[in-house]
């Protein structure tokens, strides 16, 4: 009897081996032979993907473009790729992939169908000075394109509950019965991030690890900064993540060598040691008004014992347990994100009493072999 075939279907190299690389083994595990479909790659992540006995194929997108006919040359090659390989199961996650690939697989007659919606992403995310035009319109057209493609999903997979309420039932979008799944956070390998007790010799600092850009909270988490360190200079506040200088709301490369110069962060700009940055810090901070599905970067740290800031707004308050695990303020509030630094500031025992709290809650919530298995039973990978 052949092996059964899946194709994953992503963009990038780099993300498909860094968040599915315990799925496609568990795939594998299960008699399935995997092929993942990337669209920016190099060697390097290549050769990891096809290591660990993936067979890797790359195809044409252009993940940020907005030009239809790029787009329809993009899904006649998948169609293409997909009918000489003949799956049993197309499985495309983020937006592009999940429609054109979804698009695609109908096309090629694939038995099986599944997509997974990682958050809704800056078209859904609403600015405090409201969304520009370009946007509004961006959000129309893949409202538009999420109407062609749902229909033809077996399960169209989300990882909070807010996404499928703010998507398909706020735009009536026409799907299969009980096509509707909420997986939860897409987990990690607790391994890789192991509990360590925060040193309480040590000054509190805090640690923001994202995109320098205003919806992932950065100048929240900078004005909170500036205040505390007015009224606790020891306190230091770390921040891992790339400037990102195409964001119209990023922050500026001028700003930033300002702030370090003043002492009022410490920044080593793109690091590899992610992991190791969190566990010399006291707390995690998020002030992320970004449509999330689950940030990966809080699961991170609370497997790692610390406790987390983070706001009251789809896929982060997925994460925290107010005041067990840590804390959930509104979003833009810089005063309320103030109040829960300096409460850490000036009980500094709840660090880890919190921390071993989270620790607890990742072993529980976060482990990426648990959910695995839950996301193999919804697309039928281990009953069938």
């Amino acid at each position: 009897m052949k092996n059964k075939k899946i194709i994953i279907i992503g963009t990038t190299a780099y993300n498909l081996y860094g968040f599915r690389k315990d799925f496609i083994l568990a795939c594998k595990k299960n008699g399935y032979q995997v092929y993942t479909f990337v669209s920016e790659y190099n060697d390097e992540w290549l050769d990891k993907i096809t290591n660990l006995g993936a067979i890797a194929v790359t195809y044409k997108l252009s993940r940020g473009g907005l030009n239809p006919l790029d787009d329809l040359k993009s899904t006649y090659q998948l169609i293409k790729k997909i009918k000489e390989i003949q799956p049993d199961i197309v499985f495309p996650y983020s937006t592009k992939p999940v429609i054109y690939a979804t698009l695609a697989a109908y096309k090629a007659n694939v038995p099986y169908i599944y997509g997974m919606i990682e958050g809704l992403g800056s078209p859904f995310t609403i600015h405090k000075q409201g969304q520009s035009f370009k946007t509004k319109f961006i959000r129309f057209m893949q409202v538009c394109l999420y109407r062609l493609a749902f229909p033809y999903l077996d399960k169209i997979i989300f990882l909070n509950h807010d996404d499928p309420k703010d998507l398909v039932e706020q735009y009536n979008i026409s799907h299969k019965t009980n096509a509707i799944e909420v997986l939860g956070p897409i987990g990690l390998n607790l391994q890789d991030y192991v509990y360590k007790k925060w040193d309480e010799e040590k000054s509190i600092s805090f640690i923001f690890v994202a995109r320098l850009i205003a919806e992932k909270g950065i100048f929240e988490y900078l004005e909170a900064a500036k205040i505390i360190k007015k009224q606790y200079p020891e306190v230091s506040f770390k921040i891992i993540g790339g400037l990102d200088i195409g964001n119209p709301t990023g922050l500026k490369q001028v700003e930033l060598d300002q702030l370090i110069e003043t002492g009022i962060i410490e920044y080593e700009g793109f690091v590899t040691d992610v992991d190791q940055r969190i566990c010399d810090s006291a707390v995690f901070v998020l002030p992320s008004y970004y449509r999330e599905g689950v940030p990966r970067s809080t699961q991170e740290a609370m497997a790692i014992g610390r406790p987390v800031i983070t706001t009251n707004v789809p896929g982060c308050r997925e994460t925290v347990v107010e005041g067990v695990t840590g804390f959930l303020i509104p979003k833009w509030d810089v005063a309320a994100l103030v109040k829960k630094m300096i409460y850490f500031i000036e009980h500094p025992e709840q660090v880890n009493t919190m921390g071993y709290q989270g620790f607890l809650y990742a072993k529980r919530h976060f482990d990426a072999d648990i959910i695995n298995d839950k996301l193999l039973q919804i697309i039928g990978v281990n009953n069938s």
